[in-house]
């Protein structure tokens, strides 16, 4: 038998049976589905990732990013890799829909029937509690042995649903838009729109107040992607935002701009905003999430451009929306994710290989300079698993992403405004949430977490792995954020760690644009050069397996913003640092 017809298991393909799910019966052979097919950078992982990382440790404003050439040598795919791929699906009757060097992907489409028998399986649909239904394997995904070593991945057959908003709400009920329009106005313009609190949670620009971002940068000149993920193709397809809704929030509310906004479509229906009550979120409508991380990201950043990518909630939509962020022509910036599910799922959300493959994208983003913020969970040190034990959240947990993980805030709003109080986020006894954090037990301690004093894992055989999260924000949602509910008549007080990857997204969004270089991968900056004086450290409360402490902590990370001294350690000059320059200069001349 040839390596042509012989067949072999793809490495990291092994899903488990489906577990809380009831089997319908076998796929429908004759339906038709899009499969992406991903190969092997040139490069491999390890010799990519050390070219990437030549130059985290140096500031922002030394680096010098792979030009897109460079990509695609240490990235993309040997494009006789792609052809081979492509000629093995058109002999199978499958239709190749793309092939894409720096994308590494060859999009096939075809009959169910077809993949069984390309891949050697067989796929059932299955219907979830919340009568959603989705197509599923178990087993291995079976692959010619002359393309074992080519091909890196195989996502679009199995559709279960991969990742869920980190979203809390508060307790308090929706404030009705004419109240707070009142109360904008019943103050000066400036201190009402800036500073007007009607209860526990925050406007944004409260908080860029507190967490002290630099008053003179507003994002401009920036791209940012809000990733934004409805329904799998066979479950709920509602999620996305009403215009109108965030031009009466952006400029009535706060007084301030409606930033550009640009919709990206990979999977799905794209911007299709449901009713966003606790019914349809329960359904599965993401409509809340994607408009707090917008009301977010746009009135903190309001001068970046917003670009939000829409995708599904399965591993292809994972792995193709990230690598069309990275590659586009939108030279995207920063990258804001508020959905994760246990990178140890025991239900299989994720396999191996699809870790493997999401990981590598980060480490792609990486060396394009793209920051990629992403919420550590809201569920504790358990991250809502049922069989017990610590979990970590991914992505969050990827080496190359910047975890946030959330805090409960209570400040004064001045003038001047002034942090009071600020601790670990945890409310799991009333049932309100946790800032998700701990050890991973899927990536090693990477080095720039070599002296932050990662702990061992509490789960046996306690291991140090990579330490979750990286630094922190205001998640607790009764001292969350106060955005816009899509129905444009009220607001909603939300909180989670949905709330703080956005708020640190946008000031990312801002710091790259006054120092006139982009932050890219912050990790090791943060952890060599920021870790003392620089960040606020949290130093009181726990996430139940992990409690807080000096320097960094598997709750809070580094800590929470302190926009102005961040952007001094990474090399910025304020304002009044500028014109002491000048006068210097001047008398010097």
């Amino acid at each position: 038998m040839s390596d042509r017809t012989r067949k072999v298991p793809l490495p990291g393909s092994t899903r488990a049976p489906v577990v809380r799910a009831k089997l319908e019966g076998k796929a429908d052979a004759e339906r038709l589905i899009k499969v992406s097919i991903y190969a092997k950078p040139r490069m491999s992982p390890a010799a990519a990732q050390a070219r990437a990382a030549r130059g985290d440790a140096l500031l922002p404003g030394k680096r010098r990013y792979l030009t897109r050439a460079q990509f695609d040598e240490a990235f993309g795919a040997n494009p006789a890799d792609l052809k081979k791929i492509a000629d093995w699906a058109t002999g199978n009757k499958l239709k190749v829909l793309e092939t894409s060097v720096p994308k590494r992907l060859v999009l096939v489409e075809g009959l169910v029937r077809q993949f069984e028998e390309a891949f050697g399986i067989q796929l059932y649909v299955y219907s979830d509690a919340q009568g959603g239904g989705f197509r599923a394997r178990h087993g291995d995904i079976h692959v010619p042995a002359d393309l074992a070593g080519i091909i890196d991945g195989v996502f679009g057959l199995d559709t279960r649903k991969v990742g869920r908003p980190r979203l809390r709400r508060s307790r308090d009920a929706s404030l009705p838009i004419e109240a707070a329009l009142r109360e904008t106005r019943s103050r000066d313009a400036h201190r009402s729109r800036a500073f007007a609190k009607t209860r526990g949670a925050f406007f944004p620009p409260q908080l860029a107040a507190l967490y002290n971002y630099p008053p003179h940068l507003d994002g401009t000149g920036q791209n940012v992607a809000v990733f934004a993920f409805n329904g799998a193709p066979d479950g709920d397809p509602h999620g996305g935002y009403r215009l109108d809704a965030l031009e009466l929030y952006f400029e009535q509310v706060l007084g301030g701009v409606t930033p550009v906004i640009t919709d990206v479509r990979v999977h799905g229906p794209g911007n299709e905003p449901g009713p966003d009550t606790k019914a349809s979120g329960d359904a599965g409508d993401s409509t809340g999430e994607v408009m707090l991380d917008m009301c977010v990201v746009g009135a903190l950043a309001p001068g970046a451009k917003m670009f939000v990518y829409f995708t599904e909630f399965t591993s292809q939509g994972w792995v193709d929306a990230l690598h069309q962020a990275i590659t586009d022509d939108n030279d995207i910036s920063v990258i804001s994710i508020s959905y994760g599910n246990p990178e140890d799922d025991p239900d299989g959300a994720w396999t191996r290989m699809g870790l493997n493959v999401v990981n590598q994208a980060f480490a792609m983003a990486a060396a394009r300079g793209i920051t990629i913020c992403c919420a550590a969970g809201d569920d504790g040190s358990s991250d809502a698993v049922a069989h017990g034990g610590a979990h970590v959240d991914f992505p969050a947990s990827s080496p190359h992403v910047l975890g946030v993980g959330g805090t409960k805030l209570v400040a004064r709003i001045g003038p001047p405004p002034r942090i009071v109080r600020e601790v670990v986020w945890n409310e799991e006894r009333i049932d309100e949430g946790s800032t998700g954090g701990g050890v991973s037990a899927v990536f090693t301690r990477p080095d720039y977490q070599g002296t932050a004093g990662v702990p061992p894992s509490v789960n046996p055989p306690h291991v140090i792995g990579r330490g979750v999260p990286d630094v922190s924000a205001v998640a607790d949602p009764e001292t969350g954020v106060e955005v816009m509910h899509v129905n444009g008549r009220h607001l909603d007080a939300i909180g989670g760690t949905s709330a703080s990857a956005p708020l640190w997204a946008a000031l990312v969004a801002r710091l790259n644009q006054g120092l006139k270089a982009r932050c890219g991968f912050l990790n090791t900056v943060l952890y060599t050069k920021c870790a003392k004086g620089v960040l606020r450290d949290i130093t009181s409360g726990n996430n139940g397996a992990y409690a807080a402490g000096r320097g960094w902590d598997a709750c809070t990370g580094l800590g929470s913003p302190d926009g102005v001294k961040l952007f001094k350690a990474l090399g910025g000059k304020t304002r009044a640092a500028r014109g002491r320059a000048k006068k210097r200069a001047a008398k010097a001349g």
